[in-house]
């Protein structure tokens, strides 16, 4: 458990006891503070029990007690407004931050890499971890993903720590530092969260206040907000900065040419590096951002540019992100359900040709709007739950469709028809567009119903059910 000894006799407040704030509870009880830990939810305030914690409400407890404020990254702490405990503690004078300030603060000497960015975050994260553990050195990701801050194992000046770190956790920093730090691009997101698109911006060239050593800073200068930021990052000087396209080549930066290779200019020597359209598991720019990314962080802990190459093609990617399943008679199936949106599906629609296309759940709004320019790579459609009308009067007679209502329906027809139809390399692809809860209760239970239905089909037609070949 992560050490924070130096906490010991403080009282310390805990706000949301989700998965971060129990395993701050827990790290902090080890440490020998005194906790109060509230929840406004009573299901979630019955975990602390088992702890020999009795719940403090924190929306109405005196504030002239705690010493801090841990706040989960999900509560809101300024904007649209504040929760009461925060604005109080705020009022009283106490530091709000998160679980990650407390990491980093607990083990200064652990080199860590930050990651943040709108899209692609959680991705290059976990790319990053496999490609230094693979190398040989213990590394752990967490963060935004996966474990809990406080929940990784402790680390050594030897080790590696590779963060996801959302805008919600950057805003909640003060002290913690990186030793190298990534923006992966700037698109309008959580703006009720931050008071606008100029307040999200801001809490995203957090990350680089928050370096330390050679002050990597690593950014892309394919979005107008991030160009704008490395501009004037080189403005304040005192930074070694790695700009990062994949559009165009960048002086003394990392890019992809025109033929899909990933270019190391950093030395100024244009050094040809991966050939990135050989990444059969990981397709699309999109992709190839992160690999970039990838690269450049690696480089930053240190490892050589032929382990990176083995790290990346040895990746097995992220379950429910663009996730190869496996092919059934050459019909290959992939598992994006963690596209609950037309821009996330974007991605995915852009990076394959003869799409089955299995879209629907819970509409958000737009619908699919803008996924237009793609129908072109669908051979047809097949619409699932909640969205199913909506979706189908927005296709009109712009692509083929099939009211399939269920996944199962879906998958099953969406199958027979690519087997039938002689396409080369088809794919039945699960990018709903949608949120999942009309029929599931998250992303992840629909994603692994659509691959329990791939195993199911695997096995009728006598197909291994294993990876699609890469």
């Amino acid at each position: 458990m992560i050490d924070l000894s130096h906490l010991r006799g403080k009282t310390i407040a805990v706000l949301g006891l989700g998965k971060s704030g129990l395993a701050s509870v827990k790290a902090l009880i080890n440490a020998g503070a005194v906790v109060w830990a509230w929840d406004d939810n009573a299901s979630s305030r019955e975990q602390i029990e088992p702890l020999g914690l009795v719940p403090i409400n924190l929306n109405e407890c005196d504030w002239t007690e705690p010493d801090m404020l841990v706040i989960s990254p999900g509560i809101p702490s300024t904007f649209p407004t504040p929760h009461p405990a925060a604005e109080k503690a705020r009022r009283a004078g106490k530091p709000i931050i998160c679980d990650v300030e407390l990491l980093c603060i607990a083990q200064p000497d652990v080199p860590t890499l930050a990651i943040t960015g709108t899209n692609g975050k959680s991705t290059t994260t976990a790319l990053t971890a496999h490609i230094i553990a693979e190398a040989g050195i213990k590394t752990q990701a967490g963060g935004n993903l996966g474990n809990a801050a406080l929940g990784l194992e402790p680390s050594t000046a030897d080790d590696c720590l590779v963060l996801e770190l959302s805008s919600y956790q950057l805003e909640l920093m003060a002290h913690a530092q990186f030793d190298a730090c990534a923006l992966l691009n700037i698109t309008p997101d959580h703006l009720d969260r931050h008071g606008g698109l100029d307040g999200y911006i801001g809490a995203k060239r957090q990350i680089f206040a928050r370096a330390k050593g050679p002050k990597w800073a690593i950014i892309s200068v394919d979005d107008e907000p991030c160009a704008r930021m490395a501009v004037e990052l080189a403005r304040e000087g005192g930074r070694h900065i790695i700009e990062v396209s994949v559009k165009t080549p960048v002086d003394h930066g990392i890019y992809v040419d025109h033929e899909g290779w990933l270019i190391d200019d950093t030395t100024g020597a244009n050094t040809r590096i991966l050939d990135l359209n050989t990444i059969t598991h990981m397709p699309g720019r999109h992709n190839w951002q992160n690999v970039a990314f990838a690269y450049g962080l690696c480089r930053a802990r240190g490892v050589d540019a032929t382990r990176i190459i083995d790290g990346v093609m040895s990746f097995p990617g992220l379950a429910h992100r663009q996730e190869r399943l496996g092919d059934i008679n050459g019909v290959v199936f992939v598992n994006d359900s963690k596209a609950t949106n037309a821009e996330a599906s974007a991605k995915a629609l852009s990076a394959y040709r003869n799409i089955y296309w299995i879209v629907g759940g819970k509409p958000k709004e737009g619908g699919i709007a803008g996924l237009e320019e793609f129908y072109p790579n669908i051979k047809k459609a097949y619409l699932i739950g909640a969205a199913t009308n909506e979706f189908a009067i927005a296709l009109g007679g712009d692509l083929p469709w099939e009211k399939c209502e269920t996944l199962d329906v879906a998958t099953k027809t969406a199958f027979e028809d690519a087997n039938a139809n002689g396409d080369q390399n088809p794919v039945v692809m699960l990018t709903p567009a949608c949120a999942s809860f009309d029929q599931f209760k998250s992303f992840e239970a629909r994603g692994n119903a659509f691959r329990d239905l791939y195993a199911q089909l695997a096995d009728a037609n006598g197909a291994s059910a294993g990876k699609a070949s890469t």
